[in-house]
């Protein structure tokens, strides 16, 4: 179980590190934003594996929680952002 857990945390922090390199580097203020909600994905995942690996259910809420925020945000940024005209 230890290995699954240290897996799991590296591919995490991999995922955070290239994810953090495109809000950095993103060309778009568009990337960036998939870019942030990603991270919160990404977080989420995290919380997600720590309550499994800890059997425990109380940070079910904040998960909850969490997707909904991040849904609010990726529904309001579509709406809300330009469209390019060519």
């Amino acid at each position: 179980m230890i290995v699954v857990g240290v897996t799991v945390s590296a591919l995490l922090c991999a995922a955070v590190a290239l994810v953090l390199v495109r809000i950095v580097r993103g060309p778009t203020t568009l990337d960036r934003i998939v870019a942030v909600d990603v991270l919160l994905a990404i977080v989420i995942c995290a919380i997600a594996a720590e309550a499994a690996y800890t059997r425990d259910a109380t940070s079910l809420p904040i998960l909850v929680v969490l997707s909904i925020l991040g849904f609010i945000g990726s529904v309001s940024v579509a709406r809300f952002s330009p469209r390019s005209r060519r």
